[in-house]
């Protein structure tokens, strides 16, 4: 029989999206090397989640494991500048090189790098194949991202064939519910809810928890757990997005919000999707004068 999984909690918080608790957790002995590989993995990839890139690129020197240095390229590409194409072009060369170029961490950051790059066809490439729960759990995201729900399906019942409970395989589920809308966002509602209550409550699925609230109407409620979300974190992005989404809805100003995501995040989608709007809207005056 295999011993108890040493790596459980420390896993589980980073998926959950509690990274400062993840972190927290990694003070583990009795590790294999591997084990410790995957720790050290998880722990730095928080730190990247949290923004504190330099403190990946520092620490992890050139004689480390595979994995350990596809997480420093990840720093590197969201440090940005010259570091961001250094990582790109590095990616390539590592890929490309047989004998690592079916690194499980690796094929997982090239994936989260392509998707980020919006090249979806690239980020597929190296990440279809599967061949463990957080890759199947990227191609969820990924067919998501371009309205393939068929092809999400698929790869979400793969992952409930492997491990129906696992909190990935749960997660996916609810970002699968919510994109097929309907009668599922009070499933989606639902899993979140129940990942709140047997684990902790993080900013992640509290933000699930409240585009569930928005899908069925709930705006007041909805807002009510972003403004909670807000104050666990005044900087994530996805919070203040859905917040102007759901002021939008509730007739109340945005434009604190909206200066709020320019200063994070300018490039987030929604700011995106706002300034294309207005240069039709732009476009469409000038046609009428």
């Amino acid at each position: 029989m295999s011993g108890p999984d040493r790596l459980f909690s420390l896993r589980n918080n980073f998926y959950l999206g509690a990274y400062q608790a993840a972190i927290n957790e990694s003070n583990v002995g009795g590790l294999t090397e591997a084990q410790n590989v995957e720790k050290d993995c998880l722990v730095y990839r928080s730190y990247i989640a949290l923004g504190s890139y330099q403190l990946v690129i520092d620490e992890i020197n050139s004689s480390a494991a595979t994995a350990l240095q596809a997480v420093k390229l990840l720093a590197m590409y969201f440090l940005g500048g010259e570091k961001r194409e250094k990582s790109l072009s590095s990616l390539q060369e590592w890929l490309s090189d047989v004998a690592i170029a079916n690194n499980p961490t690796l094929l997982m950051i090239a994936g989260t790098i392509y998707a980020q790059e919006q090249n979806f066809n690239e980020a597929l490439k190296y990440t279809n194949g599967g061949g463990t729960l957080e890759l199947h759990a990227l191609n969820v995201q990924i067919f998501l991202k371009i309205y393939r729900t068929d092809h999400a399906e698929k790869q979400l019942k793969i992952m409930q064939q492997i491990d129906e409970d696992h909190t990935l395989t749960q997660l996916a589920s609810a970002w699968l519910c919510l994109a097929l809308g309907g009668s599922k966002i009070q499933e989606a509602f639902y899993i979140f809810q129940e990942l709140c209550e047997k684990y902790t409550w993080t900013v992640p699925i509290m933000n699930g928890r409240a585009v569930c609230n928005m899908h069925m109407g709930h705006f007041e409620d909805a807002e009510t757990v972003l403004l909670e979300a807000l104050n666990k974190d005044a900087k994530d992005a996805d919070t203040i997005a859905n917040l102007i989404v759901c002021n939008l809805h509730l007739g109340k100003p945005t434009s604190r919000y909206l200066n709020q995501l320019k200063m994070v995040d300018p490039d987030h989608p929604l700011l995106k999707r706002s300034a294309n709007a207005q240069e039709a809207f732009e476009r469409a005056l000038q046609n009428f004068s």
